[in-house]
């Protein structure tokens, strides 16, 4: 399946794409689905596709379809006038920013693919690997919930749960490409379920959407999703009430860990389970207040930019990397 959506395009001058705006071709490369973007440096969306990932036909193949979709973004660009300048790339997994390369993803199977290599030489653009949250990170730090601070952690709460810590706009990459891995702090050491990664207790183990829709069935509710069980915690169920206060209780653990090692001035929640607004808000800044010593209590806010967070800090590191090949005489930037 490919969908498009023309409706925020708005072309420049040249047709060649010689002249018109500057724009990043960004890929945000999840399990089932690609999310892609032509966006300008300001952050303006101009042209979107979606595209199936098809991780079961391989991860050579999911490589294989990633160049095609980027190369295809880059006359998509030119045809619109548009002046394609580089390619943001974002995966999941374990990246490494610096040689380009996305380590490993178990979602997806690859392993030590040089990114930066392959997609410089199908698309003719320099290219910029990043880690999907930590680009969203990017994305709500200069232009979204947390612009103006120099210091903002962003918080995903999905799925999983994943962060990513930005300074001065810049993403922290971490010594081996895993940094703000807070989904596997461990909140609950000692009886805690199984964590994806082996390990019992992770934040993610028990307070991620997929915990709360598990542990709402493990307390006699019936199947349904995060959501609900929030819907219904909200409207007084009992049930769903402990459950949700319980996640609450364990987010508040998790992110006052983090508060205390990295001092954030705001930590921005996105994610699923940040759709709760208020219900979550709330009471996670309540419960976090009353972990406090002598810390000074960040701002703590929703994310603003929604699922298209991700293309566009794809799209902002593409352009850093232009411009910084730019000024130092490289129009590549490799």
């Amino acid at each position: 399946m490919t969908q498009h959506s023309a409706g925020a395009d708005q072309p420049g001058r040249d047709a060649a794409g010689t002249g018109g705006a500057e724009v990043a071709v960004a890929i945000d490369v999840g399990g089932t689905a690609m999310k892609c973007a032509l966006v300008d440096g300001s952050g303006q969306v101009r042209h979107t596709e979606r595209h199936d990932t098809n991780r079961d036909r391989g991860p050579d193949a999911v490589v294989a379809t990633i160049g095609d979709v980027a190369a295809g973004l880059a006359d998509t660009a030119r045809a619109q006038g548009l002046s394609p300048r580089a390619v943001g790339l974002v995966v999941p997994g374990v990246v490494d920013e610096v040689r380009r390369i996305a380590g490993y993803s178990a979602n997806i199977g690859w392993q030590d693919v040089p990114f930066g290599e392959l997609i410089d030489a199908r698309t003719g653009l320099t290219t910029a690997l990043g880690h999907d949250v930590r680009a969203g990170a990017v994305a709500e730090a200069r232009l979204g919930a947390g612009a103006g601070s120099d210091n903002v952690l962003f918080v995903a709460i999905g799925t999983g749960i994943a962060a990513g810590h930005v300074l001065s706009g810049v993403p922290y990459p971490g010594a081996h490409g895993a940094p703000s891995e807070l989904g596997h702090v461990q909140v609950v050491c000692t009886d805690g379920p199984r964590c994806g990664c082996g390990r019992y207790g992770c934040l993610e183990a028990v307070a991620s959407a997929a915990a709360v829709a598990r542990r709402y069935g493990e307390a006699g509710g019936d199947r349904v999703a995060a959501a609900e069980v929030v819907r219904r915690a909200v409207a007084g169920e009992e049930r769903a009430g402990r459950v949700w206060r319980r996640t609450v209780e364990l987010l508040a653990d998790g992110l006052i860990t983090a508060m205390r090692l990295l001092d954030p001035e705001v930590i921005v929640i996105g994610g699923g389970l940040a759709e709760a607004g208020a219900a979550l808000l709330d009471p996670l800044h309540a419960a976090m207040m009353e972990r406090l010593a002598f810390q000074t209590m960040p701002r703590l806010v929703a994310a603003a930019l929604g699922d298209q967070a991700g293309c566009i800090g794809a799209a902002l590191l593409a352009l850093d990397r232009f411009h910084a090949g730019f000024a130092a005489g490289s129009t590549t930037g490799h």
